[in-house]
């Protein structure tokens, strides 16, 4: 009769969690992060490749910046992607682990320096930001002066023609910048090792979507296995990554495909944050096609193929050509 009665439970379970097999979300327009159909949309990727692995099936909309949680709260939808935390939003939604963090990075032009620690030293300067970025009030409390562009390409233009002083730029577009424009980023500009802001990235939903806690759940579960089968480096279209695989606290460098490159990988993106970013030469694991190795000599030969190299510079290269 226990057996019985536990097996029925287990199929209310089930069939409860089958008649939500969809779930609406909505965001607003983040290029790359999150754009409309046909754009480069690297979160609503994951996330609804995530979703998808678990069988739930998943839409998004796009909202204009600023109604989203309206539009939630108001039962419109199920929730959202891309949230980032506070006291206010986690009383009523429930919250994913981080899959991913805004890791905003200073950068300036060729010959500035780019190795302020903290905003205070940047007292007296210009900084290009975003408009409708939520950043914080950062400003205020240092005395720096934000200049507010458009787009990040707009505050590129303004950084190369010296309106601004510096401009802050997440580390995902910066990677993107060294893997396709490598030249021209030597050549003009100069790029931050240490984030000065990190926010975590979030996917959330109401609390009173039914078995709200079990999606979450499966949810975070995909994640874990999306990083260690290379899902994120092809989502991220990424080398390399950064992300604690083993569980012991400490993050490893995890390969996508079987490119290992000649020399051992600098300046990886990192998936899951921990304190190891400031501290450079920090011995790491490397994970490769299923396997953890201890230092970069341990990696058999046959992974050290030779990777894309950027173009060899040419007369046009004088021209400054760069984009995010």
């Amino acid at each position: 009769m226990k057996f019985f009665s536990t097996l029925l439970l287990l199929l209310i379970v089930t069939l409860a969690q089958s008649q939500n097999t969809e779930l609406k979300l909505t965001t607003d327009v983040w290029p790359p992060f999150t754009d409309v159909a046909g754009n480069k949309s690297i979160l609503t990727t994951l996330v609804q490749e995530a979703l998808y692995r678990r069988d739930i099936n998943s839409s998004i909309e796009f909202e204009k910046p600023g109604i989203t949680i309206e539009r939630i709260d108001k039962g419109d939808f199920d929730g959202s992607p891309t949230l980032w935390k506070s006291p206010e939003r986690e009383a009523k939604y429930v919250y994913s682990e981080p899959y991913l963090y805004n890791q905003l990075i200073l950068v300036g032009r060729k010959g500035s320096d780019v190795s302020i620690g903290s905003f205070s030293e940047l007292k007296g300067k210009r900084l290009g930001v975003v408009d409708h970025y939520a950043y914080g009030n950062f400003e205020k409390e240092n005395e720096i002066e934000l200049v507010k562009g458009a787009s990040n390409q707009k505050n590129l233009e303004k950084l190369l023609s010296e309106e601004i002083d510096y401009m802050l730029v997440d580390a995902l577009l910066i990677q993107y910048m060294l893997k396709y424009q490598l030249n021209d980023v030597t050549a003009h500009l100069a790029i931050g090792q240490n984030p000065l802001l990190v926010k975590s990235l979030h996917m959330a939903i109401r609390k009173d979507i039914p078995n709200a806690e079990e999606i979450m759940k499966g949810f975070n579960e995909e994640i874990d296995e999306m990083i260690e089968d290379g899902t994120f480096n092809e989502i991220l279209e990424l080398n390399w990554v950064q992300a604690d695989i083993d569980g012991d606290g400490k993050t490893e460098l995890i390969l996508g495909g079987d490119l290992a490159g000649t020399s051992a990988p600098q300046n990886i993106y990192g998936l899951m944050m921990d304190e190891s970013y400031k501290e450079k030469n920090e011995p790491k694991q490397y994970y490769v096609d299923g396997k953890l190795y201890e230092s970069w000599d341990d990696i058999p030969k046959s992974y050290k193929l030779d990777l894309p190299k950027d173009d060899i510079p040419t007369e046009e290269d004088a021209k400054v050509k760069l984009k995010f």
